[in-house]
């Protein structure tokens, strides 16, 4: 659909169809800003395991065409069972979580999270976030059997993931579709609409056995006051105030790690 989109655009001015993008063709303020008025030129359905059933819609601002992600859902699970069949309570799944979880990667400068907005598209107020053109999931990777050309700098980024699904307490952690691997093997983080739980606590301490040296920088750096400021339109204080108890775990357990391994062991760069 988007590359019929984009012949369309390049025939009406009679010019060569440009390449389709890969990857994430904006980033940023420019990202935003294109998301929150380019024209919506479609809106599908579109086939998902997710639950949250997200919309696939065509944005055009005249000289750009891309794809977005909508979702619209704000309800409150009175009693949920997860994968591994542990069960939460008042287990909240809102499109706000989509654009806290974004609104976190650029305060701690990770890169892992598509741009997000706040959008009102159809009669409905929803999170808007870019489509990663070209990717996959992590399953589907796993299921092809693609492995990375560079095997440790990709495990390095996936402890990143791990270090940010305990960060907001993502209830979907074991679900390696929301895990998309770019076409120059990034990887990205999607769908954190059931995140952000209030508890102070990390569900998978045990997971974290490496960080990378800027992550907990910026984690060391971050302060309350920035912290409440972005999130703040997007959750309550309670989670906010929970994120910040497992923002200290975080760094409390990162210094347990080199403690009893070493920091050659634990720590790492990414280039």
């Amino acid at each position: 659909m988007i590359a019929a989109a984009l012949l369309l655009l390049a025939a009406q001015a009679g010019t060569p169809a440009p390449p389709p993008p890969t990857g994430l063709a904006l980033t940023g303020a420019d990202a935003e800003r294109f998301l929150a008025t380019a024209a919506v030129a479609d809106l599908e359905n579109y086939e998902s395991r997710g639950i949250t059933h997200p919309r696939r819609a065509v944005l055009s601002d005249g000289g750009l065409t891309l794809r977005a992600v909508f979702k619209d859902i704000d309800t409150t699970h009175v009693r949920e069972q997860l994968s591994t069949g542990q069960w939460l309570l008042h287990l909240e799944d809102s499109y706000r979580h989509e654009i806290a979880a974004y609104r976190l990667d650029q305060l701690l400068s990770l890169g892992l999270v598509p741009p997000c907005v706040e959008r009102h598209i159809a009669g409905h107020d929803g999170a808007l976030c870019l489509w990663v053109e070209g990717g996959m999931t992590e399953a589907e990777r796993a299921k092809a059997k693609l492995v990375p050309p560079d095997v440790v700098a990709f495990n390095d980024l996936m402890h990143d993931i791990k270090l940010f699904m305990q960060l907001t307490w993502d209830p979907d952690y074991n679900n390696v579709a929301n895990v998309v691997i770019g076409p120059g093997w990034q990887v990205y983080k999607i769908d954190s609409s059931r995140a952000f739980r209030q508890t102070g606590t990390l569900r998978r301490e045990e997971a974290l056995t490496r960080f990378r040296r800027s992550t907990l920088q910026a984690l060391e750096s971050l302060t309350r006051e920035p912290l409440d400021e972005a999130l703040g339109p997007w959750l309550d204080e309670r989670q906010v105030d929970g994120l910040w108890q497992r923002r200290t775990r975080i760094l409390e357990l990162a210094r347990e790690r080199v403690a009893g391994q070493g920091e050659a062991a634990v720590l790492y760069d990414c280039p």
